[in-house]
């Protein structure tokens, strides 16, 4: 596995939030390298995800998934339909990251199930498969509340992680600080993230809308920072060709 100190930049990634395939065309053509399925506040469901899951990366985009709930089910439907990582949300601490996290890897690291489907070919496993399976296909835990805060180098250190993965806006709120700002105590919890993810040797990642957020991880090296999401895009075009008549 890479580790976030040996990587020149970024990748550039998006999220999106509806079923919306000419958004993920749209998006590759305008140089984005990544998608991140969002299925806990986005309106995706599984069949939009089985479909346009492959056809991202089809048409060249790396193709991750933010589950609506970390459970087994969700993240098997996320893992077997071929996704390169998840994204676990709303991990309360260490305990819940250590039984969670263990659901993305087979034995004898984790607990993962054995299905049957497009990661296998339509065809029977292997011993090669299980073990290139845990290598690569990635687990971020999302650090977000302020307990796994408190336990991020653990979380970091857990064999079933492969990186971790910041949630400024719920994070803000879960330190008492109110909406996301970008305050100093907000890029603090951002160093103390990335900080954690090195020590560990792991990748770390966060949405970077925000300038001055960016600005502080990018000096960090984050595995890949989100711009920005489907919706976001169109609201931003609508008030462009708007604003040719004012």
């Amino acid at each position: 596995m890479t580790s976030a100190n040996e990587l020149a930049r970024p990748a550039i990634g998006f999220w999106l939030e509806s079923d919306n395939q000419k958004a993920c065309e749209i998006a590759r053509l305008a140089g984005f390298e990544l998608v991140l399925f969002d299925m806990e506040h986005g309106t995706l469901d599984l069949p939009a995800l089985d479909r346009l899951l492959p056809f991202c990366q089809s048409i060249g985009l790396t193709a991750y998934v933010r589950l609506a709930e970390a459970t087994r089910p969700n993240i098997q439907h996320a893992l077997d339909a071929g996704a390169e990582a998840i994204v676990l949300p709303q991990l309360r601490d260490l305990a819940h990251a250590r039984k969670v996290t263990e659901f993305a890897k087979f034995a004898p690291l984790g607990t993962r199930g054995v299905g049957y489907g497009r990661t296998q070919r339509y065809g029977g496993a292997s011993n090669d498969f299980f073990r290139e399976e845990n290598e690569q296909r990635l687990c971020y835990a999302m650090i977000e509340t302020a307990e796994a805060l408190a336990d991020a180098e653990a979380i970091a250190a857990l064999p079933c992680v492969d990186g971790l993965f910041m949630g400024p806006g719920d994070l803000s709120v879960a330190r008492g600080r109110g909406a996301f700002s970008a305050s100093e105590a907000d890029v603090a919890d951002l160093k103390h993230i990335a900080n954690a993810a090195h020590l560990a040797g792991k990748c770390w990642a966060l949405p970077a809308t925000n300038s001055r957020l960016r600005e502080a991880a990018l000096a960090l090296s984050p595995s890949f920072v989100m711009l920005g999401d489907d919706l976001s895009a169109l609201s931003i075009g609508f008030e462009a060709l708007r604003s040719n008549l004012n």
